[in-house]
């Protein structure tokens, strides 16, 4: 991944990192697209050495998929008790049942229809001598299948993350709230505040630093500082255009990184049309001398 850390994302790095490392550990990120909220997670989940999952999503996918994507993730986090990181976005959320299943895991540990009979029976044995080793029970007392149950069930809820990267635009982050109360009272909420202009500054550093630019480099930093007070301009404009015309026009950190890279093409097209110029007009002033 090409990441700029900035004061602002090392932040919100620190965060995720302390709350996906603490037992039952579960973040909401909100933020606008772009945000940074799905890199900063995978940077968070490999600094604490999770395995890292996330949906992959097809035409296909349906409530069946998940169940046996989170039936996996149960048996690493449960008898296997590696630490998990889960994140769902709201690309990912196909049906409002997805949200359904997250809601009760994240209540309970459970999802119901998650585990047929006998496939918990065999969870449940395989977490008993992690039950006998953490639980202490004396030799010769063999603790209940429903013992064993809620140890699997807490087991889960301690090692697997969930970490969902939800948009507040419009009207559905409202309506989820209270929906599925369990996806805003079990999980950190942090939100994804608009970029800083010093942010901004440091990622047009980043990415125009290695570019090659006919200019000193005093004109090549008032650029970089020029390109976040444009942005910044622009994301007034829209607050002033949504009081004038009651219509929304976001402005995301996504459109930055692309006004930076539409600057880059149109530059090496310009300059290069450039050079063609100058080219032709060398050749023309050769070819005059000749024939003078």
């Amino acid at each position: 991944m090409n990441l700029v850390i900035f004061d602002d994302a090392l932040k919100h790095l620190l965060r995720i990192t302390r709350i996906v490392n603490s037992p039952s550990g579960n973040v909401l990120l909100v933020g606008v697209g772009g945000s940074g909220k799905q890199s900063l997670t995978k940077l968070a989940a490999f600094i604490s050495q999770h395995n890292f999952f996330q949906i992959s999503l097809t035409k296909t996918y349906n409530d069946n998929n998940l169940k046996e994507d989170v039936l996996e993730l149960y048996r690493q986090a449960g008898p296997q008790g590696k630490q998990v990181t889960f994140i769902m976005t709201d690309a990912e959320i196909k049906s409002e049942t997805f949200l359904e299943a997250i809601n009760s895991m994240l209540a309970t540990g459970e999802i119901p229809g998650l585990i047929p009979k006998d496939e918990k029976d065999i969870l449940c044995l395989e977490s008993k001598t992690l039950y006998q080793k953490e639980m202490g029970s004396a030799k010769g007392i063999e603790p209940s299948m429903l013992e064993l149950w809620i140890f699997f069930i807490n087991r889960v809820k301690d090692c697997l993350h969930m970490v969902l990267a939800f948009s507040p635009v419009g009207a559905k982050f409202r309506e989820r709230a209270q929906k599925f109360p369990s996806l805003f009272s079990q999980c950190s909420i942090d939100w994804f505040l608009p970029w800083p202009e010093d942010a901004l500054v440091a990622v047009s550093h980043k990415f125009l630093n290695e570019f090659h630019i006919d200019a000193t480099q005093e004109i090549k930093s008032n650029l970089e500082s020029h390109m976040g007070k444009v942005h910044d301009l622009v994301t007034e404009v829209c607050e002033i255009y949504f009081q004038r015309m009651r219509r929304h026009v976001y402005v995301t950190p996504k459109s930055y990184l692309s006004f930076i890279d539409l600057y880059k093409d149109v530059y090496k097209k310009k300059y290069g049309g450039i050079d063609v110029e100058e080219s032709n007009i060398v050749k023309g002033l050769e070819r005059l001398a000749e024939a003078a």
